[in-house]
């Protein structure tokens, strides 16, 4: 790309704010959930801003939208960037919203340089990215991928019994064109890191590799109650002498896999509850998370076994439910590539990494070439009112994102 144009930092900054305004909480983040009227509304203000820059506008059956910029090649492969508008109820301003707007900002870039490009140009808004209104998470590219099916998609309730196809239909954005995978040359989301790697090694650019598998798992741990006085500890049947090493022994399996093992023990409680009761049973969530299948595998395995030692060590039994799975995914090579080599010739400094949460691009990787761009954020923080970003940081994912999306489609200027 010849004369190299920028995005306009203070228009992309302006339209984040304009889009924050919606569903804005006393905190100073926003409440936009998936499908709500303020899903809409944010929605509606892109359709605009799209169509004012010269964008087509497509919305498929599960409610994703498409704004398309023609390239001088209508029957070559799009290239694709965008992520979601639709928040956390406790949002931020920039989780998802940014990297739609970034995808907006580089089309109206390359249309305000005139530039000319073969592949066609689209930005994507995904639904229901979330989940916090309708579950599971990241449900629109999980349809388009095929992990789900549109009628389950469309049966998902809300906690006040609301079906999302109703609610798609009612807020106008329940499309006609098929919700399955096209043909693209690339997909690229850019997307605050939501975790505190960036700011820490004092990085502008986080070129994301993949993004970390994940196991869920609920444990129940059953053992017997009695009272706390009089019953010695030699002749009790606790639960907690067998959850105590398992907590222990499961967050060691993490430090083992340094840098990139997780484990998480998110939610615990005992029953039945009583100050002055042994408990009969506690109840965990467990969270195991590694961006190697290999690895992974092994710590859930280690996982068993350490459960099965501990509980039978301490004469208790168990009950071990896996209740969610998300696979390992691996970005396409030459795509982060592409952006490595975009960040460097901007001269941002940068730095190789896996993301840590689950993103549309995890379902787009399944049909499409995908990789990732992450910009810092304040103390990591996200999904979170007080989730904070630089406007400079935000501009240069954005920089990072039109280099990389102009060699992809062969932009000139002139």
């Amino acid at each position: 790309m010849s004369d190299d144009p920028k995005i306009d930092g203070a228009r992309l900054w302006d339209s984040l704010m304009q889009m924050a305004a919606i569903g804005a909480t006393d905190k100073g983040g926003c409440n936009r959930q998936a499908l709500t009227d303020h899903d809409k509304e944010g929605r509606d203000l892109f359709v605009a801003w799209a169509e004012a820059a010269g964008c087509s506008i497509t919305v498929d059956a599960i409610g994703n939208i498409f704004a398309r910029l023609e390239g001088s090649d209508p029957s070559a492969e799009p290239v694709l960037m965008g992520s979601h508008l639709d928040t956390q109820a406790t949002g931020g301003k920039f989780d998802g919203v940014y990297g739609v707007l970034a995808g907006l900002e580089v089309v109206r870039t390359l249309v305000d340089a005139q530039a000319r490009f073969a592949n066609p140009l689209e930005v994507a808004v995904w639904t229901n990215e979330e989940g916090c209104r309708f579950a599971p998470a990241m449900l629109g590219s999980g349809v388009m991928s095929g992990t789900y099916s549109l009628e389950d998609a469309y049966a998902a309730t809300d906690k006040e019994g609301l079906r999302l196809g109703d609610e798609l239909e009612r807020i106008g954005y329940r499309g006609e064109v098929p919700a399955s995978p096209r043909p693209y040359a690339a997909m690229l989301e850019a997307h605050i890191e939501q975790g505190p790697i960036l700011e820490a090694e004092e990085k502008t650019i986080g070129v994301v590799t993949g993004i970390q598998g994940a196991h869920w798992f609920d444990l129940k741990v059953i053992g017997q109650s009695a009272h706390a006085g009089p019953t010695p500890m030699t002749m009790r049947k606790d639960p907690w002498r067998a959850v105590a090493p398992i907590v222990s022994q499961v967050l060691a399996l993490a430090d083992a896999q340094a840098p990139w093992g997780r484990a998480t023990i998110g939610d615990i409680s005992a029953r039945p509850g009583a100050r002055n009761t042994v408990p009969h049973t506690l109840s965990l969530s467990l969270d195991i998370r590694h961006p190697d299948a290999d690895v992974l595998a092994a710590m859930e395995a280690d996982m068993r076994r350490i459960i099965e030692t501990a509980c039978a060590e301490a004469e208790v039994d168990f009950a071990l439910e896996e209740v969610w799975h998300m696979p390992p995914t691996a970005f396409a090579p030459h795509l982060v590539d592409a952006i490595e080599q975009a960040a460097g010739a901007l001269g941002y400094a940068h730095m190789r990494l896996v993301s840590g949460a689950g993103h549309d691009s995890l379902h787009t990787a399944q049909f499409a070439p995908t990789a990732m761009i992450f910009v810092p954020c304040a103390d990591g923080l996200s999904h979170n009112e007080l989730e904070s970003a630089e406007p400079a940081d935000l501009e240069a994912g954005a920089n990072v994102l039109l280099k990389a999306v102009a060699t992809l489609a062969g932009v000139t200027i002139g």
